[in-house]
């Protein structure tokens, strides 16, 4: 759960369908949700996923210059490479709340 967020700030919507199996996955997840979380320019994030696959993740950041700076993370890329074996399909959405 978000703390109260002070505008203006960006979210990060990652929109995801799993496949099956998902081995690692959640052990890969849970991780890059941990480094996210200390990530200059984190304000936190919400997630949800139904037990068909389905999952939202939102994260909440300061600026864009924070967002890119996650996007190149070399453990966050090496991860990012993995999404195939993961993901049937995915979008990412990024939007200014002002």
């Amino acid at each position: 759960m978000v703390k109260k967020l002070v505008k203006p700030y960006y979210t990060v919507v990652f929109v995801s369908k799993l496949k099956e199996p998902t081995e690692g996955y959640s052990i890969a997840a849970n991780k890059m949700m941990e480094m996210a979380s200390s990530q200059p320019g984190f304000l936190g994030a919400d997630s949800v996923r139904d037990d068909y696959g389905l999952g939202i993740t939102v994260s909440y950041w300061k600026d864009l210059d924070s967002i890119h700076s996650w996007k190149e993370n070399k453990e966050h890329m090496l991860v990012q490479e993995k999404s195939g074996q993961w993901y049937e399909n995915y979008s990412i959405h990024i939007g200014l709340v002002n």
